[in-house]
């Protein structure tokens, strides 16, 4: 009996090797995957912190900084310094076009969901063909002057309500879902829109995120539309405050006006500056996405499972 005991043990212990092995590689893989990501960020805040001496001595990267010097933050945050305008603009259009993104988004896929609707396939179609073709810079420009929609935040948000991409991946959320909970509602008395909004997107809320985050970070990053539609120097979003402040530092002349930065400031190491200017336009984002994450980790596998 010790001896079936003990051979059984052993058989066990072998059977659980392989699958120990494979749980330290995974540990080890994603622990290596995780630093790779982790240690670049980590290396623009160090050099966001270099001081003249630093850059002199170990070149534009360091991981871990001799002396810290604040100097590239102080500039960029400093009173007078148009950084605070160029945050509120794009706060607003981040959270107000988001919003209408999703909305907009979300009624047209939930129409072009229904099978029976007339012309649907036609109208899918119409919005496959603008994923391939573009109107154009001129023909857009032409239309927003003509709505009055220039040098107005309107102008960042409403020429891109609905991206294509965007709509097939919520509409293919919208066909996988099943038809008897609109037949329950529907028997109940509900109309279309309560059904949108009380049973459709309560279900669709790791899609909704998704998009929503896709949509988020677009509007966040977005500089070509404000430089084409914009011509107050205070409704310019953060990314073209960001970028005219770069190239002030430089000593480059630019079309649009200077960034205000207070001269009294000692002025710190170019690559100290970009990355501290990397730094203040990422670090929103990345306070955000904790927690939004786990309605991405699922929204992420859309349209890949039939349920």
């Amino acid at each position: 009996m010790r001896g079936r005991k003990a051979g059984s043990t052993a058989s066990r212990d072998a059977l659980s090797n392989p699958g120990r092995t494979f749980t330290i590689l995974n540990y080890l893989l994603l622990g290596s995957l995780s630093l790779a990501f982790l240690l670049p960020f980590v290396m623009i805040v160090s050099t966001s912190l270099m001081t003249q001496a630093d850059v002199l001595k170990y070149g534009t990267f360091r991981l871990v900084p001799n002396d810290i010097d604040l100097s590239a933050y102080r500039m960029i945050l400093s009173k007078g310094s148009m950084i605070y305008s160029g945050y509120l603009v794009t706060a607003i259009r981040v959270v107000v076009g988001t919003f209408l993104n999703l909305a907009f988004t979300t009624a047209l896929a939930y129409g072009l969901s229904k099978k029976k609707l007339a012309g649907r396939n036609a109208f899918i179609s119409f919005i496959f063909i603008t994923m391939v073709f573009s109107g154009g810079l001129i023909p857009t420009y032409m239309v927003v002057k003509a709505l009055g929609l220039t040098n107005t935040i309107w102008a960042l948000m409403i020429p891109n309500l609905i991206n294509a991409y965007n709509f097939i991946l919520m509409k293919t959320f919208f066909t996988q879902m099943p038809d008897s909970l609109e037949e329950s509602a529907c028997i109940d008395g509900a109309n279309p829109l309560q059904i949108l909004l009380r049973i459709v997107v309560p279900l669709s809320l790791p899609s909704l995120a998704t998009i929503g985050l896709f949509y988020g970070v677009a509007h966040w990053n977005a500089w070509f539309d404000a430089a084409i539609f914009i011509n107050d120097y205070n409704k310019m979003p953060l990314q073209i405050i960001l970028r005219d402040a770069i190239i002030h530092l430089s000593g480059d002349k630019v079309g649009l006006s200077m960034t205000v930065i207070d001269t009294s400031i000692k002025k710190p190491p170019t690559i100290a500056f970009r990355s501290a200017i990397i730094v203040i336009s990422t670090l929103p984002i990345l306070l955000v996405y904790p927690y939004i994450q786990k309605y991405f980790v699922k929204g992420v596998m859309i349209g890949s499972v039939k349920g």
